[in-house]
């Protein structure tokens, strides 16, 4: 335990401007030892010693405030619930003396002009994080039963050649949540498999993980129900080539649409052959999970239609054409699940290339830029060079998904295609963040060619190493803002809500959060390696602080490459 100051006999703490307000408290408790730490399992501790009333506390992230505080519980906050008088003394024990499963350890706590403000034992912290590392740098264990999910994203029903940006970005978030969910152990079955013979080359090349067709299942049932539920021929008008007829929809949207959040305007559809292989496959999903899920896992005794929520990812365009779906599944299947919602990705804006540009354009135009910028910054052209050509491929790949996928799914993506925007130095790109990837391989295989030459010594017992050694600001902020709240965030971006008790059609997901994590984590470790020498000079006395640095930088580095497998990328070890 960290050393404390001598604790003046305990009295309340007042707010700011309280003459009562001098002290700062600090924690002579012993350390428990307990499961992982966690940021929300220490806030709602917090909240929960200031009594009754809605959260009060929040995590600091900034540098700044940082170094002075961890959590702050602001001082209009505190006047809402105590009124002006003291915060009375049994709030400052319960929080100087927090304990819990999941809750780190407190310090100190003090009253501030900005409000409550509260310190954790840091080098304690250090040592429980980087003691268990494997525990932070993987998803949580789900702590009760996971969802059934059907995935299902409709622009894989075409080919490449007419996949346009808005339909690409809804078939990427389709394949992040997946990978997601599954990492969560959620049972997803993704549909539809893809039947156009140029779309698994194109979705390999993407490093997207879909399902490719075996056999089409049977739409018989389905036909022979559309066929007895066709509108008569006079009131149907004239029908495309291919169709079948026109099912109304009419009477099932007053049912059951209208009060679920479908379009008033949804009155029939045209009933095709594709339509009800689509409507099969679906069906075939759904009923497949008494078999087991796409993980392997098996189903619950009760899995059934209505144990599955099925989940359309569709681009704003494809939106009201699969309202229609949804309701001919409703109307020709009488055990199609009741619950059906919409994920809507909203439209790509384009500038720096034309409006029509087609998912493989953009993907050879951001492949063309790669190479072009590394021949440049290698001075030579690498291009037949096949580790290289893949290397390229994996960057090309990464600066589409960080594109696409760091706005989130719901909101309008502007895309510039300039050079600019896929430098290493653009701190916002896919390509910097596998560049510091590449920094920490390279680290890590500095102090292994160091090893074997002997200036260093072999890296001793984890258990052995002095924590308290990790004095840098960089240091904390890397732990506190990217390793310790890591599975936190990796839990609320697959946090669908799902079941969905509540009305509505559609959904909103956070898939824009692993992005933006990776590469704020990837900027603070750029920082913190531009400015501190972790392979220092050969001496004893300084190998201590070298080895904590290493471990810390090795939770960094299995936490970029969590992050990088949630996007379906590999990680690199050069660039």
């Amino acid at each position: 335990m960290e050393e404390s100051l001598p604790v003046p006999p305990l009295q309340p703490i007042g707010l700011p401007g309280n003459p009562a307000s001098t002290f700062c408290f600090r924690s002579r408790l012993p350390l428990p030892v307990a499961m992982r730490l966690g940021v929300e399992e220490t806030l709602g501790a917090l909240n929960s010693a200031l009594g009754p009333g809605g959260p009060v506390w929040f995590k600091e992230t900034h540098a700044r405030h940082l170094r002075a505080r961890d959590f702050l519980a602001p001082r209009r906050a505190l006047q809402a619930r105590f009124g002006d008088d003291q915060v009375p003394e049994g709030v400052v024990h319960a929080i100087v003396g927090l304990q819990g499963p999941g809750v780190a350890p407190v310090l100190c706590c003090a009253p501030t002009p900005a409000g409550l403000a509260l310190q954790l034992q840091r080098s304690a912290v250090f040592e429980r994080v980087l003691c268990s590392v494997a525990a932070y740098a993987a998803p949580a264990a789900p702590t009760g039963p996971t969802p059934r999910v059907v995935l299902h994203c409709p622009a894989l029903r075409g080919s490449p050649s007419t996949l346009r940006l808005s339909q690409l970005r809804a078939v990427l978030v389709a394949d992040h949540l997946a990978r997601i969910l599954q990492a969560h152990k959620v049972s997803v079955r993704r549909v539809p498999a893809v039947r156009d013979p140029h779309m698994p080359t194109f979705l390999r090349q993407l490093r997207v993980d879909w399902p490719e067709v075996s056999e089409k299942p049977s739409t018989e049932a389905l036909r022979n129900r559309a066929i007895a539920e066709l509108s008569p021929a006079r009131e149907a008008g004239a029908l495309p080539p291919g169709t079948l007829g026109r099912v109304c929809l009419k009477e099932l949207m007053e049912e059951r649409g209208r009060t679920a959040g479908y379009d008033p305007s949804v009155d029939s559809c045209l009933v095709t052959e594709d339509l009800l292989s689509l409507l099969a496959e679906l069906q075939e999903a759904v009923q497949a999970g008494a078999e087991g899920s796409s993980l392997g896992l098996a189903a619950a005794p009760d899995a059934g239609a209505d144990s599955y929520v099925v989940l359309h990812v569709v681009s704003c365009e494809e939106e009201f054409q699969q309202q229609k779906l949804d309701l001919l599944w409703w109307k020709l299947d009488h055990q199609a699940p009741l619950t059906q919602k919409h994920l809507v990705c909203g439209p790509v804006k384009v500038t720096g290339a034309p409006s029509t540009l087609t998912a493989p354009e953009y993907y050879e135009l951001r492949h063309a830029q790669v190479c072009k910028v590394s021949s440049l910054k290698h001075g030579k052209d690498l291009e037949q060079d096949p580790a290289w050509m893949e290397i390229f491929r994996v960057l090309s790949v990464a600066t589409i998904k960080f594109e696409m996928l760091s706005t989130a799914p719901q909101s309008q993506l502007l895309l510039a295609l300039a050079d600019s925007s896929i430098s290493t130095k653009g701190s916002k790109s896919g390509t910097f963040v596998m560049y510091n990837c590449a920094r920490l391989a390279t680290l890590f295989e500095g102090y292994t060619c160091s090893v074997e030459q002997g200036l260093y010594p072999t890296f001793p017992p984890v258990s052995s190493l002095d924590f308290s050694l990790l004095r840098d600001e960089g240091e904390w902020l890397l732990l506190f803002n990217s390793i310790l709240p890591f599975p936190d965030l990796l839990r609320q971006t697959a946090a669908l809500p799902l079941p969905c008790p509540t009305p509505g059609l559609h959904v909103a997901a956070r898939t824009e959060t692993v992005c933006k994590f990776l590469v704020q984590l990837s900027m603070d470790f750029s920082s913190y390696y531009n400015r501190v020498h972790i392979l220092g000079e050969p001496r004893p006395h300084l190998f201590g602080q070298m080895f904590a640095r290493l471990q810390l930088l090795r939770a960094v580095r299995d936490v970029l490459h969590t992050g990088l497998a949630m996007l379906g990328l590999p990680p690199l070890s050069h660039i």
